[in-house]
């Protein structure tokens, strides 16, 4: 889909000089350039944190076992919901008026950390109180209990970071936020690797409990790196573009830090109220997958096992290359929101051409590639055949999460939070029926039809509701028969590479199926790069 706001290029006539031509074509603009150099910057940051995560994963799944991962996973959702209350919803709100009023940032910054902070030490107080009661009846599952502590102490650590991130998104500053992740991984790695060698030594058992530990470690550590980072290198704010209207000349200077924290509440609250919902049918769906395996038939440690494997092998290979996606929706929300406050119609449109046309590149390339080599992947990094077969089921999510997350994103920054709370709702809702009706019958491929059917659901009624506010043709060969036949055209070249490379069979099949993941990407990616290049030379 190729909307004529998007054109790099003029279209000009045949016989007019080469000079003349390169004249009438405009650069990118300032803004363009920003917006693509934090996309990378983000998008390579998140690459990094995808592979050290890996690598991190594969030590875990070792170390603990697929059913300490379960139950890491079952306890993490109680994680997500504190996230939803005290810092998530928080750091998109603050992300979200930052951008709109950049001279009341600090006032905003400040209102934020006062109130998540005290949120946050409310609910770690509370999570470590209860947390036999919690682990017993909520997460029906006692051995959760001694992890409860460890994931309450994180909370604080996390709210702070959250925060800082979002003042720093707001601005359009992305390194802080960027470096941080990187920061966290890294930090967090070390630790758990540490710990692990310390225990060895005293000759006592590695649990689930070095996971938990890991995850105090790596939120601690992006809670000081940006609190330091926020103390030596304070982000500087952005100059408007010339004849561009400032967006928060619609926002007073004068706005006293009442009226900020009011203003920040009001645009925080909606959002907390469609995290926590999530987040609690998510911490429902998290207790509710075990417990159904094992109507299905599966003993206790069967489930959790099989639960482990789904959640900590198979999805972070579905989730790897969101990075590239997460980080055009961390950036098109404040962009949206800065549109919308100059009363730019056009850069919405813009901006939901762009991001359906790569979210569709994206997961159709994702298709390919795990349809190929999931297997592979996942057998020879975890050693479990499960872990491959459930990435070949999984791959046919990736173009329709890829889309839900950004146009999510761009709904958010357009104020249209309840939409995004009501789609999110119904896309989880259905996705708890498979859970409860189909799992039981079905095993876990019941869950596996329910993510494909609740993600497809969701990004139908993004795109349906955005594009009420800024239509958006959908081009079907520009979107999906073009990138398919690149994609047939990039494997069938790697295929005749293989036939007359015989040695590239012979490699570890990791690095046989790296290897040959990297070359379909790049011959993808190029063919799509010089069909818009022909097309922009119209």
């Amino acid at each position: 889909m190729q909307r004529s706001v998007n054109r790099l290029s003029t279209p000009v006539s045949a016989s007019a000089p080469a000079s003349s031509r390169s004249m009438l074509r405009p650069h990118l603009s300032p803004r363009k350039k920003a917006f693509l150099t934090s996309t990378l910057l983000l998008t390579s940051t998140g690459l990094i944190c995808r592979v050290l995560g890996f690598f991190y994963r594969i030590y875990l799944s070792r170390a603990i076992g697929a059913e300490g991962l379960g139950i890491y996973q079952m306890v993490h959702p109680l994680f997500g919901i504190c996230f939803a209350l005290c810092a998530g919803s928080l750091q998109t709100a603050l992300s979200q008026y930052v951008a709109a009023c950049q001279p009341q940032g600090k006032k905003a910054l400040l209102a934020a950390l006062s109130l998540s902070m005290s949120l946050s030490l409310i609910l770690a107080w509370g999570i470590t109180a209860l947390s036999q009661p919690l682990a017993r009846y909520v997460l029906l599952e006692p051995r959760c209990a001694p992890y409860l502590p460890v994931i309450a102490l994180s909370v604080p650590f996390c709210a702070l970071h959250a925060c800082i991130n979002g003042y720093y998104y707001g601005m359009q500053k992305t390194k802080v936020p960027a470096l941080s992740q990187v920061a966290e991984q890294a930090v967090r790695m070390g630790a758990v690797w540490l710990i692990a060698a310390v225990w060895a030594e005293k000759g006592r058992p590695v649990t689930a409990e070095l996971a938990f530990y890991g995850h105090l470690v790596g939120e601690m550590a992006s809670a000081i790196f940006t609190l330091m980072c926020l103390g030596a290198f304070p982000p500087a704010k952005k100059q408007p573009s010339k004849g561009e209207q400032p967006a928060h000349s619609l926002h007073p200077s004068s706005h006293s830090s009442s009226h900020v924290f009011y203003s920040l509440l009001s645009l925080a609250v909606p959002l907390m109220g469609n995290r926590l919902v999530l987040n609690i049918l998510g911490s429902a769906e998290a207790v509710w997958i075990p417990n159904r395996l094992m109507a299905y038939g599966l003993t206790d440690s069967q489930a959790l096992s099989l639960y482990g494997v789904l959640t900590s092998m198979a999805m972070p290979f579905i989730f790897f290359p969101s990075a590239i996606t997460n980080s055009m929706a961390v950036l098109l929300l404040p962009s949206a929101a800065e549109a919308q406050a100059s009363g730019s119609t056009e850069r919405i449109s813009s901006m939901l051409a762009v991001s359906m046309r790569y979210s569709c590149y994206m997961g159709i390339l994702c298709i390919g590639i795990f349809t190929l080599f999931g297997n592979t992947l996942g057998t020879s990094l975890f050693h479990d055949p499960q872990a491959g077969e459930f990435i070949t089921i999984l791959c046919w999510l990736c173009p329709f999460m890829y889309l839900a997350t950004t146009l999510g994103s761009i709904q958010n920054g357009l104020g249209r939070t309840s939409s995004t709370f009501f789609q999110n709702i119904a896309a989880m809702v259905l996705r708890l029926a498979f859970v409860l009706f189909a799992i039981p019958r079905f095993g876990i491929l019941g869950y596996l039809w329910g993510l494909l059917a609740s993600e497809l659901a969701l990004a139908l009624m993004c795109f349906f509701t955005l594009n009420r506010l800024a239509p958006v043709p959908w081009n079907v060969f520009s979107m999906v028969v073009k990138p398919v036949l690149f994609l047939f055209t990039a494997i069938g070249t790697d295929l005749a590479l293989c036939a007359l490379l015989p040695r590239l069979s012979s490699l570890p099949p990791f690095f046989s199926a790296a290897l040959q993941t990297v070359f379909i990407s790049l011959v993808y990616g190029g063919l799509l790069l010089l069909f818009h290049q022909r097309t922009d030379a119209r």
